[in-house]
């Protein structure tokens, strides 16, 4: 893996960059957003039930309000954890978003009312920004340009492999512990631990990026707006890459809060709702360890647009099927769509942004990406009132479909080995 020639700063390790040189923080990294993505996924099987079981919450768009304060709440965390990581540093960031994530659990276990788990989420949703961008950040600062997609393969599957996990887990406690017992101590420990592993093992990474601009050509100061615009709409790459990544995130966010209640519905035993719930997100996990790396030798524009049709195949037969097994299929398909799409998006704005704005550029994207939640949640949960959750279900699967279209027609090739414009 690559290495660019080693520069040494007074008193300090030669930094270099890449997969291989770094590898013992790079692995940390990939266990800190575990613990990320541990914390989200313990509630994407028992909120949306413990709505309806304790709440007795009967308005689709009244269970979803907690995705739609989570949403904007990280979408916007995102936006600053990028920016405030380029002034105080990345493990600043890191560490302080674990604060947010302490009290989530006991919120939700001693709620007298909904309100107090959508305040629960907003936490939660600071933490998820904080948290989970800058271990984006850092990886990419870790590896340099060449193994990019590699590295937010392995990071987006350790984290979706954790949601993956948690969600199991979390369902089949709830069994024996009860709802928000079971949120309260998994909750508790994840949080407690990812905190104490990144104030105490996790290293800067500030200076590896600071190498990587010195080394890089073309670079220049740009100012927060002129990366908002460039990044939101000016760059054609970075355009398509935040849409696709709303709607990959807005369709997630209707299989996060619609789908355990629509398999519930169907009759559906909390432990099969567990398992499929867990199935999506498994799936989307461990594929990225291949989706990452492959888009490094293929390149991202395909990838991408390939994989929003397959997201939208997936949520099509979600639709279309009336039992266990065709569900099942159609969370092996959302899965593998969302494996191609996620860490290629992240590397492909890595691929455009500058190092010496990268970190703003990936909040901007990311800020976009997560407001998909609370898109998704907003739309799904009018829709299913309005209209039924399967009509619900089928409409973002279109507008899933439509992204990928749109990524085909107006995103350029962003890898420089394919041809990309530097």
């Amino acid at each position: 893996m690559q290495s660019p020639s080693n520069t040494a700063q007074p008193g300090t390790t030669p930094v270099r960059l890449g997969l291989r040189a770094n590898w013992e923080q790079f692995a940390l990294l990939v266990a800190v957003n575990a613990f990320v993505g541990a914390t989200v996924g313990i509630e994407r099987v028992l909120l949306p039930l413990l709505a309806e079981r304790d709440f007795g919450l009967a308005s689709r768009a009244a269970i979803l309000s907690f995705i739609v304060s989570f949403g904007l709440v990280k979408a916007i965390a995102n936006l600053f954890a990028g920016r405030i990581s380029e002034r105080w540093g990345r493990k600043k960031v890191l560490v302080a978003g674990w604060l947010f994530a302490l009290p989530v659990p006991a919120i939700i276990l001693l709620a007298p009312s909904w309100g107090w788990v959508v305040l629960a989420n907003i936490l939660l949703g600071i933490n998820q920004g904080l948290c989970w961008s800058t271990t984006v950040i850092m990886k990419i600062d870790l590896v340099g340009p060449e193994r990019r997609g590699l590295a937010m393969g392995l990071n987006e599957a350790s984290g979706y492999l954790a949601v993956s996990a948690a969600a199991f887990v979390s369902g089949y406690l709830a069994g024996a512990l009860g709802l928000r017992e079971t949120l309260f101590w998994m909750g508790e420990i994840i949080a407690a631990s990812g905190l104490v592993i990144s104030a105490l093992f996790v290293r800067e990474s500030l200076h590896h990026v600071r190498f990587e601009a010195r080394q890089t050509t073309g670079g220049h100061q740009r100012s927060f707006a002129e990366i908002l615009l460039l990044t939101s709409w000016k760059d054609r790459a970075l355009f398509a890459a935040s849409q696709a990544g709303m709607v990959n995130n807005l369709n997630d966010g209707m299989a996060w809060g619609l789908l355990p209640l629509y398999f519930a519905a169907q009759g559906l035993s909390l432990e099969r709702i567990s398992f499929l719930a867990a199935l999506y997100p498994a799936v989307w996990g461990s594929m990225q360890l291949v989706t990452g790396g492959l888009s490094d030798r293929t390149g991202r524009k395909w990838m991408i647009a390939l994989g929003m049709v397959t997201q939208a195949a997936g949520i099509a037969l979600f639709v279309g099927g009336k039992s266990f097994a065709p569900w099942a299929v159609a969370a092996v398909l959302l899965g593998l769509g969302t494996a191609m799409v996620y860490p290629t998006l992240l590397a492909a704005v890595g691929d455009v942004a500058h190092p010496s704005w990268r970190a703003s550029a990936v909040g901007v994207y990311r800020l976009w990406r997560d407001g998909g939640y609370a898109i998704g949640a907003l739309l799904a949960g009018g829709l299913a009132d309005a209209l039924g959750v399967r009509w619900a279900i089928g409409a973002i699967g279109g507008l899933t479909f439509l992204s990928g279209v749109i990524v085909a027609t107006v995103m350029y090739e962003t890898h420089r080995r394919m041809g990309a414009p530097q």
